[in-house]
């Protein structure tokens, strides 16, 4: 047996250590050459006395460590055949890729993609003091298994506030609180009938494949200055819009289109999903109100935190007509992507106490002169360039010169200078349809930062256009 362990040339790399810590090294030794494949399934292996005087350790320590494997199934042992590698399960096939996801990994030099807000504005003190005074006075109940559409006082706080900034019509009742965007979408999707869902285009393309995922078919309705072209629209279950700042072209829904996109649900026994991403940043004037004012037994308004505080928190909302709440009930029995409680009772406290308008307000002046000096240094130094869907939000649409196809070599010859921001093209259908365009996220800097990142970005655009 010595000799038959040596032509197998199998070298166990054992890290010395006294006790339980020298059986614990060999099992890992002998666990990993068996995931390895050094030792394939119905090798035999020497007896315990030989491989304890092999490897120089008591036969006691090895009978356990060959015991242990034996018990997770790496091994098997058969009275006369001793003890040999059991087979294992096929090693699962090589994904192709990554799957595709909302959320963009982070970049190093220049970030100016859209989709963030300055996370360096988050209401650390503000959010760590709601944090005490919820672990100082919620009562040990609050920390048990809660209402799987969230706790009631985050549903109070949501309706009033909502009410308040939004001109949304709800109750507790109808409010479900979610884990993002993405997790509101599904459960949307869960309680349609499984039929054609129509997104606007261009729109974030991972929400339509979500939707298809899903089981649904999904149709682009094409967008225009005015916002969703309503008018195509034809036997879809469902439409979902951004209407107050839409993305990521930026326009605002028209009150003439709001009327025919309510009067099509109406007419059609369809729903109509508002995502409200950044309603709460507009700039000249005062806020549009939500589409779901207008019509809240048509209407499934969505908010989140994503833009306001940070991505992060994953604490979004669904407002639900009445007819949608007992399907939802019983779609979502086994959703298990609740929210912290703690999380959802700090954000109630934040809305209470007056510090969520105060951040929001804030961040409004904050972004605001970041959009003007934005729209300054375009004016004066890319005078053939064009800066659309600035009234709102959190980002813009720089329109340049030149052709579709050239859109790529300009994305990389930013990236080269260390500058990230996105092409328009890929939010469209067809991307062949889109112009020569970036978009840019003029929140994403932190406020240190962006004066800098915004000179970069424009003489790097100049340079182009001069040579």
């Amino acid at each position: 047996m010595e000799d038959q362990w040596s032509r197998w040339g199998l070298d166990l790399h054992l890290r010395p250590a006294a006790g339980h810590g020298l059986r614990a090294g060999l099992e890992h030794a002998l666990r990993e050459a068996v995931r390895s494949g050094r030792l394939p399934a119905g090798t035999r292996l020497p007896s315990s006395r030989t491989l304890a005087r092999d490897l120089g350790i008591a036969r006691g320590t090895v009978t356990q460590a060959l015991d242990q494997l034996v018990a997770e199934g790496y091994l098997e042992s058969k009275p006369r055949s001793g003890i040999r590698v059991a087979p294992q399960p096929a090693a699962p096939p090589e994904e192709a890729g990554p799957p595709p996801h909302a959320t963009l990994p982070p970049v190093r030099g220049i970030d100016l993609r859209s989709g963030f807000p300055d996370l360096s504005a988050f209401p650390r003190r503000e959010w760590l003091a709601a944090t005490r005074h919820v672990m100082q006075t919620a009562p040990n109940a609050a920390l048990g298994y809660r209402d799987r559409a969230g706790v009631i006082e985050l549903r109070q706080a949501l309706a009033a506030y909502l009410g308040r900034a939004r001109g949304v019509i709800t109750t507790p009742a109808h409010i479900v609180v979610c884990a993002g965007y993405a997790h509101a979408l599904r459960l949307v999707c869960h309680i349609l009938d499984r039929g054609t869902l129509a997104f606007e285009n261009p729109a974030e393309p991972d929400y339509p494949a979500l939707a298809e995922h899903l089981g649904h078919r999904a149709s682009r309705i094409p967008v225009d200055h005015d916002g969703l072209i309503a008018g195509h629209l034809t036997d879809e279950g469902a439409a979902v819009v951004t209407p107050a700042h839409q993305y990521p072209l930026g326009v605002t829904l028209s009150p003439a289109r709001r009327v025919e996109l309510i009067s099509w649900a109406r007419r059609s026994g369809a729903y109509v999903v508002e995502d409200d991403y950044d309603g709460e940043f507009r700039y000249d004037r005062q806020p549009v109100g939500a589409l779901q004012g207008m019509a809240p037994d048509r209407v499934v308004y969505v908010g989140t935190t994503s833009k306001t505080i940070a991505p992060g928190l994953r604490l979004a909302w669904l407002v639900l007509p009445t007819g949608l709440l007992a399907p939802l009930a019983e779609k979502t029995r086994w959703d298990e992507s609740s929210v912290s409680v703690i999380d959802q009772l700090v954000l109630a406290r934040l809305i209470q106490t007056g510090d969520l308008d105060r951040h929001v307000r804030r961040c409004r002046i904050r972004y605001r002169r970041r959009r003007d000096l934005l729209g300054e240094a375009v004016a004066r130094q890319l005078p053939h360039a064009r800066l659309s869907g600035i009234a709102a939000g959190l980002h813009a649409v720089l329109r340049l010169p030149g052709e579709a196809g050239q859109e790529a070599p300009l994305l990389a010859r930013l990236a080269d200078r260390g500058i990230h921001v996105e092409g328009l093209s890929p939010f469209y259908h067809r991307p062949e349809q889109s112009p020569l365009a970036i978009v840019v996220g003029y929140a994403t800097p932190a406020e240190h930062a962006y004066r800098s990142a915004l000179t970069a970005l424009v003489e790097a655009l100049r340079e182009r256009v001069q040579s």
